[in-house]
């Protein structure tokens, strides 16, 4: 650098320059904050495990409702970024009052085109709202663990142009089912329940499978819910871990993926 050039331009004191910039408008206008991504649970000590971490490190809070609990639903997804309804003990054709509102609600997403990921009961509330069949397995079975995830036409193409590939072998804790429903696509599917992962409108997606979990999840889940484990088709606990350190490589670079083409605006997406 020449010294003689740099030595010639004034230096304005910081005061100075932000009272100039105040006054001609100048000042570089900051980012505004990303808005929260409202998150959906059913029992009290419910969290939202991987989800929320990796969307809390994009710089997202958590709004944090469960409306088993009397938590209100937004009327609009306007203040938010997206939607994530996680899974529970109960089934979408549970009679309680909260999982019809849940399902009823989730029609504020299809409508405003809003991102919105179901996962587990999640997705089987978003196929019943849109008509589809939520069933059991006719002989009694259940996907507890890991299990192969077979892509779609549909699910490739869609992975190519969102910019991921889809794991190979996913984490599952479900005893129903759901049909894909008229006017979604499905990205993909499994052997005893066979639609695991669909796509409405352009931002909203159920999954059957469980991204979300951690070691300790599993841990938890394996112990309060050791029953599930015994169930014809599902896999034993110590089978869980084993598959932890096998396949969660894959589903964690998916999901890291997935999320940022999930968090994008339309206009965005359409740009990219």
């Amino acid at each position: 650098m020449n010294d003689h050039a740099f030595l010639a331009s004034p230096i304005v004191p910081v005061r100075t320059r932000r009272a100039r910039q105040a006054r001609t408008g100048s000042a570089r206008p900051r980012k505004p904050a990303p808005k929260p991504v409202l998150v959906v649970l059913h029992q009290e000590q419910s969290t939202p495990g991987r989800v929320g971490r990796l969307l809390q490190a994009r710089g997202h809070a958590l709004d944090i409702r469960k409306p088993r609990f009397g938590d209100p639903l937004p009327q609009t997804m306007r203040e938010h970024a997206g939607a994530v309804i996680f899974g529970g003990p109960m089934g979408a054709n549970d009679p309680d009052d909260f999982v019809k509102t849940e399902i009823d609600w989730i029609g504020t997403c299809l409508k405003e085109d809003a991102a919105f990921l179901g996962i587990c009961l999640g997705a089987q509330m978003m196929a019943k709202h849109m008509g589809a069949r939520v069933y059991t397995h006719g002989e009694g079975r259940a996907e507890v663990g890991y299990y192969k995830l077979d892509q779609t036409d549909a699910g490739r193409d869609h992975a190519l142009e969102a910019g991921f590939d889809w794991p190979g072998t996913v984490y599952q804790w479900h005893r129903d089912g759901f049909d894909c429903p008229t006017g979604a696509d499905c990205l993909a599917t499994g052997g005893d329940f066979p639609v695991q992962a669909i796509k409405a409108e352009s931002r909203c997606y159920g999954i059957q499978f469980h991204p979300e979990v951690t070691p300790a999840m599993m841990c938890r889940w394996g112990v309060r819910g050791h029953e599930r484990t015994l169930m014809p088709g599902a896999q034993l606990r110590h089978q869980h871990l084993e598959g932890w350190y096998q396949h969660d490589p894959a589903i964690r670079l998916w999901l890291d993926r997935f999320l940022d083409h999930w968090l994008k605006a339309p206009a965005e997406t359409e740009s990219a």
